[in-house]
């Protein structure tokens, strides 16, 4: 089992000790609005307050810059916990985010078409 201080409470055969919710309080909505592919950086200011394990990492990993889809696979939580942890850092100028930029139009028929063949491939 790992410590208290070593990051997600994990225990080899319980899984994780602490339940997901608990992470942000039982918040569940984020005080800044993100994407899943919105692009997160730390701006290197130290946060103010008591921040948990989780925010730390999440600080640590986004030294450089990193989606939110990453960050909450890196943390083995929801994204919608994530995206909540995510906004503590960006409210207290710990992190900086901005929108992805989309160089096509997400929804284009052809891009997804490439996509789907992509994954045909894969199988």
């Amino acid at each position: 089992m790992a410590a208290a201080g070593d990051g997600p409470w994990l225990d080899d055969a319980a899984g994780r000790l602490v339940r997901p919710f608990t992470v942000s309080n039982g918040r569940t909505r984020p005080t800044v609005p993100l994407d899943l592919m919105s692009q997160l950086m730390a701006t290197g200011a130290t946060p103010f307050g008591y921040l948990g394990p989780e925010h730390a990492q999440a600080l640590e990993l986004c030294r450089a810059p990193m989606p939110v889809a990453e960050v909450a696979a890196h943390l083995k939580l929801p994204a919608a916990v994530t995206k909540v942890l995510l906004s503590d850092l960006v409210d207290c100028g710990a992190l900086t985010t901005k929108p992805p930029a989309f160089h096509d139009h997400p929804t284009d028929r052809a891009l997804l078409e490439a996509v789907l063949d992509g994954l045909r491939r894969q199988l």
